[in-house]
């Protein structure tokens, strides 16, 4: 047999293990689970950290703002040196719209051994802490909740014993780019952490979505939440890990009624959200970026490319696994396309969408060797240590 052929049969063989061996994680059922309301609601308090995002406020803190919560709620926001207005803005919406009560501050300038986002979720839930809540809900500011969103969380919290309960939102897919990478965004996430696994007790699949995060405050605490997760850049996933090595209880699902409103309507943008963090999640390691470039060229290049050089070479061995392994793939791309509302012919053209993921992937090691870094509202953070710089 060529090398093609075997090449061939072991993309098919690894995407066989995939459909069936991996949490079944291109599924898309998980969602919040049996839940049953509380005699007495807990309080709660949101915390939002926010910078320059007062092009996204008017469409998601009304939405905080206007929870249908039978107890006592409270939203803070913290404007992490904001250069747009975000905090005034925040101000106005609330008298505009009412609803829960809402405490708009700032922490100042973070230390050079925080992330800016952690240094303001700490303050947040400092302030948080005076009104002693049985829960945080940790929101990010460009997200969009229905009203019932957190009577929801915590009747699932309370009812399955949860430390943590979060909710990847449905993130926007409108433009063409958006529509061809985002739902691939969500697919190589669950691929990579099969939300079936991270709810089960003691189970080392370990993640949340920072976007919508539910915590129990004593567990906060007790995981020393956001200290010990201080120079994460994908702090979601470190925060979730902290709270598991803490005995902590999580649950990680598919959102129905949370999103994201940020957009995202060019390959650029989409580009830089990819490429700031994706080196970091590979702890900026050369060994385990190789190891990453191979894995998605066999799993997501071969097949094409052998129903291609199969053609070419007349090899029918070659075409038929590749065409084999592609419709596998293609098969489980579908329910997360279906999930955001997608034509289903966008499946096919998950070799490309995986390629551009490839290519950010490695932009984003090449910018940690320039000294850049991860990227985020005008800071760079080139090292843990790294003072952020306000480029």
């Amino acid at each position: 047999m060529s090398a093609i052929v075997w090449t061939a049969a072991v993309s098919l063989a690894v995407w066989c293990w995939l459909l069936l061996g991996q949490g079944f994680f291109w599924r898309t059922d998980v969602r919040l689970p049996p839940r049953r309301e509380p005699g007495e609601w807990p309080s709660v308090c949101v915390v939002v950290p926010a910078r320059d995002e007062a092009a996204v406020l008017p469409a998601s803190l009304p939405s905080l703002l206007a929870q249908d919560y039978p107890g006592r709620a409270e939203v803070f926001l913290v404007d992490d040196g904001s250069r747009d207005g975000t905090g005034e803005l925040a101000r106005e919406l609330s008298a505009r719209h009412g609803g829960l009560p809402l405490t708009v501050d700032s922490p100042g300038e973070p230390p050079r051994d925080w992330t800016g986002k952690l240094w303001a979720v700490r303050h947040g839930i400092a302030l948080a802490r005076a009104r002693d809540p049985e829960f945080l809900l940790l929101t990010d500011a460009d997200i969009a909740h229905a009203p019932d969103s957190l009577r929801s969380l915590v009747a699932a919290a309370r009812t399955g014993d949860f430390d943590l309960v979060s909710q990847m939102a449905r993130l926007r897919a409108e433009s063409p780019w958006e529509r061809l990478v985002v739902p691939a965004f969500v697919y190589f996430f669950a691929q990579l952490y099969p939300f079936r696994r991270i709810g089960r007790r003691g189970a080392r699949t370990t993640a949340a979505a920072g976007g919508c995060v539910l915590l129990r405050t004593d567990m906060a605490e007790r995981a020393r939440i956001p200290d010990a997760v201080r120079h994460a850049v994908i702090d979601d996933v470190a925060l979730a890990r902290a709270v598991r090595a803490n005995g902590g209880h999580l649950w990680l699902g598919l959102a129905d009624r949370v999103d994201s409103v940020r957009p995202y309507p060019g390959l650029g943008e989409l580009w830089r959200m990819v490429s700031r963090s994706a080196y970091a999640q590979l702890r900026h390691s050369p060994a385990l970026l190789l190891g990453t470039v191979a894995g998605l060229a066999l799993v997501y290049l071969v097949p094409p490319l052998a129903v291609v050089a199969g053609a070419v070479a007349e090899s029918a061995s070659a075409c038929t696994l590749g065409a084999v392994a592609w419709a596998v793939m293609a098969a489980t791309y579908v329910p997360m396309l279906r999930y955001y509302r997608q034509p289903l012919w966008l499946a096919p053209l998950l070799p490309f969408t995986a390629f551009l993921y490839l290519l950010m992937t490695l932009d984003s090691a090449l910018q940690h060797y320039r000294g850049r870094g991860a990227a985020w509202k005008g800071r760079t953070y080139a090292r843990p240590d790294a003072v952020p710089d306000e480029g």
